[in-house]
């Protein structure tokens, strides 16, 4: 067994995983799994630059996951940033801040990486599985950025596009609900996201479509009819195309205290909900998947992966 911690620096959210990690067996045993809404890209979009305040809130979870990661006894650490600092003109400032927090320099990762990270994650647990056909689909919506990754026991083609929730709600929301235009403002860039994606990986040609990270989760969390965040319920949970097109409809008619009212809504995801929600339908539109398979392990399980 070897102690690993990942940190995965997203748009929305940074995320934490101390592990154990065995790899004659394949087996991930999670010590610490956490995430925190620090909204890093806020704004990136159309400025270019991560916001100080932006910064601030990603530092400050650092600081936080510095001392988990000291308790833990991790032996190894790998911190690697996504899309917003990969946009950003200032990264510089991001990547001093996080090496004299945590003492390792954030990895800016390309989205073809991040697809990697995200494919491995998701699917280590299900090679060999009877009832999944291969070959898969993985989709990981995160806030600035899309990745899809078909593959079988091996990544066949991937490719990042610029359809994140965060992205694409700054981009066109500014209405509570959305006016219809809006929304279509929003499906316009994902067909346009999907078309590029289109030209590089067969996302037709997969059996199985496994479906990443807050959008997805939350999504299905609904549809599962929680209480409250049940991360083992949620897990290789299976949606259907109806489910998903009913609540993407419903999501997109609610005002903001509507969605916030929802128990398993996340304070950081109320506003993004509907971008990420459209995103998830598009793509089971285009492909013509029935169902979506949720998995709670993604990029951050295959980053702690890289490093056992």
């Amino acid at each position: 067994m070897t102690r690993v911690a990942a940190v995965d620096c997203g748009t929305n959210s940074i995320r934490l995983l101390v592990a154990d990690a065995d790899p004659a067996t394949g087996e991930l045993v999670d010590l610490d799994r956490r995430m925190t809404i620090v909204r890093l890209g806020q704004g990136v979009d159309k400025t270019g630059r991560l916001a100080p305040e932006a910064l601030e809130r990603t530092f400050a979870a650092c600081r936080e996951y510095a001392e988990i990661i000291k308790a833990h006894g991790a032996e190894r650490l790998r911190f690697v940033a996504t899309s917003a600092s990969r946009d950003a003109e200032n990264r510089d400032d991001f990547v001093r801040g996080v090496l004299d927090i945590l003492g390792v320099e954030p990895e800016v990762i390309t989205g073809d990486q991040e697809a990697e990270f995200s494919f491995t994650g998701a699917t280590k647990e299900l090679t060999g599985s009877d009832h999944l056909d291969k070959p898969y689909l993985v989709v990981d919506i995160g806030g600035g950025s899309t990745e899809f990754v078909v593959g079988d026991d091996r990544v066949r083609a991937a490719r990042s596009v610029d359809i994140g929730c965060v992205r694409l709600t700054e981009r066109h929301i500014r209405t509570d609900p959305p006016a219809p235009a809006e929304l279509d403002a929003v499906r316009a860039d994902i067909t346009a996201a999907l078309d590029l994606a289109e030209e590089t990986v067969p996302i037709g040609d997969a059996r199985t479509l496994v479906g990443l990270a807050g959008s997805v989760t939350t999504v299905a969390a609904i549809a599962l009819g929680l209480d409250a965040y049940d991360s083992a319920a949620i897990h290789h949970s299976r949606i259907s195309y109806e489910r998903v097109s009913e609540i993407a409809g419903r999501l997109s008619r609610a005002s903001h205290d509507e969605r916030a009212a929802i128990p398993v809504m996340h304070p950081g995801r109320v506003d993004v909900i509907v971008s990420g929600a459209l995103v998830l339908l598009s793509i089971m539109d285009r492909t013509g998947a029935r169902e979506v398979v949720v998995s709670e392990h993604d990029i951050l399980d295959g980053i702690a992966w890289s490093i056992a």
